[in-house]
């Protein structure tokens, strides 16, 4: 059970970092997945847009 802490953690920076480019930024992925698990963080990274760049 102990083991599970860990890769939950590192799947939750992997979505911050695969999100870095989203709405929420990458701390905000990373504490959404972290508080509700990695499948909801990746649920939400699905969900939300992309920043689009100022012209």
């Amino acid at each position: 059970m102990l083991q599970l802490i860990p890769i939950s953690v590192l799947a939750s920076i992997l979505i911050g970092y695969i999100g870095r480019h989203r709405r929420m930024g990458f701390w905000g992925m990373t504490f959404c997945s972290i508080v509700l698990t990695p499948l909801v963080g990746f649920i939400i990274l699905m969900v939300t847009d992309d920043v689009k760049p100022e012209a």
